[in-house]
């Protein structure tokens, strides 16, 4: 229930889910009640949802399970649009939309504080780089709990919308809540049905616009994150920190892969690798990482994406050499050591 220039609004839905068809069919229905309706329950506003299922094109995943969300989401989008309209028509100053006790999290009060005062369970490096064909990327599926590896299959390279590819190190519910703002972000793009749909430059200068804002309320969120994708021919990667600083590469990292991957990726990348290629690359890359970072973990992805599509692979490790002398003895020849 909503009180909107002292008229009650009520927010009903109705749901069916259709195994056969794998479809949710859902229909939202706004009905005023108070002084400015005729009769006690009058719909002034109602949209048929299923269009909006039917362009997420989630054929390989549970509605059941994932339909909930992705409805109160659109509800939650329906219901700003009409807000919008309303406030254009009435030419005043809308009252605060009260939210009831039984209100989905998704719209709950903007009064409640959640931020990340300090990160906790982190992930590290992630490293991307275009080749021949489109974008390559590579994480491992650490999440270290201070310097504790707390969780081992932490899945940090996830697909955004039909062109884009993210990855992220930093704080896991940060990036949570980044995902959140991206699903909202092409389900609302979506529900244009114009068409059109966002490239992976567009979902680049979103982040960033999310990442400095945040940062200017001294509530940022605690990701590094490497954005690749590839629409109309065009290949496209870029980085952005967690303060909003950002450009586009030809090869980007984050974390420690800045200071220990990027210089092989200097020596060694070029434009028209093969995929082969260009995964051996990265898994040189990943595995001094392996060997440099106590943060990393021999559980890795590597995501790829082209203009046909994005696949992310299975978790698999990479074989390594522990016998190196400097790795028996790290001390010899350091002045002043243990």
């Amino acid at each position: 229930m909503y009180t909107l220039l002292g008229e009650e609004l009520n927010l009903q839905i109705t749901s069916h889910f259709h195994s056969s068809q794998q479809k949710l069919r859902s229909t939202i229905v706004i009905t005023s009640r108070g002084c400015r309706s005729s009769k006690p329950s009058s719909p002034i506003f109602r949209v048929d949802c299923e269009s909006v299922f039917d362009l997420l094109k989630l054929s390989t995943v549970d509605y059941q399970s994932l339909g909930i969300s992705y409805h109160a989401m659109s509800c939650h989008v329906i219901m700003k649009k009409f807000l919008s309209r309303k406030q254009s028509e009435e030419n005043g100053v809308f009252a605060d939309m009260v939210s009831s006790q039984n209100e989905s999290s998704l719209l709950s009060s903007e009064g409640d504080s959640q931020r990340t005062q300090y990160p906790y369970v982190t992930g590290t490096s992630v490293i991307g780089i275009k080749y021949k064909d489109g974008i390559l990327m590579a994480a491992d599926m650490g999440g270290s709990y201070g310097s504790t590896i707390r969780y081992k299959s932490v899945e940090r390279l996830k697909q955004v919308g039909k062109h884009s590819l993210i990855g992220a190190s930093g704080e896991i519910s940060d990036f949570q809540e980044i995902l959140r703002y991206l699903d909202e972000l092409i389900l609302h793009d979506n529900m244009w049905d114009d068409g059109n749909s966002l490239g992976p430059k567009e979902v680049h200068n979103y982040l960033t616009r999310v990442m400095y804002n945040r940062r200017n309320k001294f509530d940022p969120l605690w990701n590094s994150l490497v954005l690749g994708g590839v629409k109309n021919g065009q290949k496209y990667l870029g980085s952005v920190s967690m303060i909003g600083v950002h450009f586009e590469d030809d090869h980007v990292a984050t974390g420690f892969g800045n200071h220990l991957a990027r210089p092989i990726l200097r020596e060694e990348w070029r434009e028209d690798l093969t995929f082969e290629e260009g995964v051996k690359l990265l898994e040189k890359c990943m595995r001094n990482l392996l060997y440099r970072d106590r943060s990393a973990v021999n559980k890795l992805q590597i995501a790829k994406i082209t203009e046909e599509g994005l696949t992310i692979s299975e978790p698999y490790s990479l074989k390594t050499y522990w016998n190196f002398a400097a790795f028996k003895n790290p001390t010899v020849g350091a002045e002043g050591s243990w």
